[in-house]
């Protein structure tokens, strides 16, 4: 009897490391943060560089093939110091330059993935996942007015960063998809920078 004891513990151990190994070698789809790094510059600037890990679900990847677009923002906010954040909002209410917007599509004919990051820049990929490594990559990204962070120290400066799926430039069908299943509701959720000194 006591060997067989031993012998369904030895085995439930064995069931158990197995499933660990094939949990971890499955990545989750969704958005994960790779680097989310800012610096304040010598003219009292914020510059951001930010990298994301993104895995789009089955359903997003064979809409994606079908012709729909999909549409990417990468937001900051920064919330401290107070009253730089402050001004800062309401500079962008008004100038709304708080954000990058990235477009991901497919061209059938040439079998190409085509990123475009604002009305101007795109790049071409020839694989699926080389173009979801550039959603979301910027580097360099000056994002408040010059001299609003002059003198601040970096411990003092609390700034985050977001990317997500645009929900609403889908196509109506594909909101609705989006508004019941989960598939569709990619977001990092706000990541913190980690703030250094240029």
């Amino acid at each position: 009897m006591a060997f067989f004891t031993r012998l369904s513990t030895k085995f439930s151990l064995f069931v158990a490391l197995l499933l660990c190994l094939c949990f971890t070698g499955v990545q989750a789809e969704g958005i994960n943060t790779i680097r989310a790094q800012a610096s304040i510059t010598t003219n009292g600037q914020l510059s951001i560089n930010s990298r994301f890990n993104l895995q789009l679900p089955d359903q997003l990847k064979q809409a994606l093939t079908q012709g729909v677009p999909l549409n990417f923002d990468l937001n900051y906010q920064l919330t401290s110091p107070t009253l730089a954040s402050y001004r800062n909002r309401i500079n962008n209410l008004i100038g709304g330059d708080n954000l990058i917007q990235y477009r991901l599509t497919y061209h059938p004919l040439t079998g190409r993935y085509r990123v475009s990051m604002g009305p101007t820049f795109s790049t071409e990929y020839n694989s699926l996942d080389t173009a979801l490594k550039a959603v979301g990559s910027v580097a360099n990204w000056r994002v408040v007015n010059k001299g609003l962070l002059i003198g601040v120290a970096t411990k003092e400066v609390r700034a985050d960063i977001r990317l997500s799926l645009s929900i609403s430039k889908l196509p109506k069908p594909f909101q609705i998809n989006a508004l019941t299943s989960r598939n569709w509701q990619l977001d990092s959720g706000w990541r913190r920078l980690l703030i250094t000194v240029d």
